[in-house]
């Protein structure tokens, strides 16, 4: 998996841990979760202030597991944004060793734009499209 433009690095946490001594697959998707939050922020789509005005949520979530994370590992956590839809977008995941080494996972999430406020979801705002659309390199249809 190559073409992603966004890298956020993980700190592994004691707490990750689960007894067999790798991340725990409930901590792996978290490293997803804070990519994801971080991509958004770095494009400067949300302002991290308050959860309710975030933008979307999270539909549905692929992960394949390809190695045990260690507490020694470096880890980082690729993402783009592969296709915009009208409510939805979906987003891949490449979790690595940092600079390219080892794949710990590959995943990939459907997110719908919400509206936390009415609880429902809406048409994905022109703002988002446009600046992923650019970001990525990709078509804003």
């Amino acid at each position: 998996m190559a073409d992603f433009n966004f890298f956020f690095p993980i700190i592994v946490r004691y707490g990750d841990l689960d007894p067999q001594g790798h991340v725990n697959n409930a901590a792996f998707v978290t490293y997803l979760e804070h990519a994801r939050v971080n991509y958004i922020r770095h494009l400067e789509l949300w302002d991290g202030k308050s959860f309710l005005s975030i933008g979307f949520i999270l539909a549905r979530i692929e992960l394949d597991y390809k190695a045990p994370i260690l507490m020694t590992d470096s880890v980082e956590v690729g993402i783009r944004t592969s296709r915009l839809g009208n409510k939805s977008l979906d987003m891949e995941y490449l979790v690595r060793e940092v600079g390219g080494g080892k794949i710990f996972g590959i995943g990939k999430t459907i997110q719908v734009a919400y509206d936390y406020q009415s609880g429902e979801t809406v048409p994905l705002k022109p703002v988002w499209r446009e600046r992923i659309a650019n970001y990525e390199g990709m078509d804003k249809e």
